[in-house]
């Protein structure tokens, strides 16, 4: 099974713990798109178990806590974390890639795609220039 995989469930994990703090400094007009986001996030992870297990693999589970890049205070850091996450999340997605094929590489690249697109979102709810990025995902 790709290593890449068990780092995506990793990520998405980290996501959903990110989105519960989100989520509670948005702005009330934002707070149905952090659900959204959190429900995307959870249906990956879940899809990542199974996958996972199926592959003969044992699912790391999440941690309790993750540490956050900044404080989230208000509704622009929470927006601010917000396309942080989805940009984390579509570079660990993107590093999956190489190491699948078939309905992985399928998996993997609508996981990449599914965070580019939020962050974009993401990006114009906060104000943020560009809107997008060249290439999703890549981190340097």
């Amino acid at each position: 099974m790709s290593e890449g995989l068990t780092a995506a469930l990793a990520a998405e994990y980290a996501a959903i713990y990110a989105y519960g703090l989100i989520g509670v400094r948005l702005p009330r007009s934002s707070v149905a798109d952090a659900r959204a986001a959190e429900a995307a996030h959870r249906g990956r992870r879940d899809s990542l178990v199974v996958l996972l297990a199926q592959g003969g693999a044992t699912p790391p589970a999440g941690a309790p806590s993750y540490a956050l890049p900044f404080p989230v205070t208000d509704g622009p850091s929470a927006l601010r974390l917000a396309v942080e996450v989805e940009d984390r999340t579509a570079a660990v997605w993107r590093a999956a890639l190489p190491g699948t094929t078939g309905e992985q590489r399928a998996q993997a690249l609508a996981g990449l795609t599914d965070c580019a697109v939020r962050a974009t979102r993401w990006r114009r709810a906060a104000g943020v220039e560009p809107l997008t990025v060249a290439f999703p995902g890549r981190t340097a």
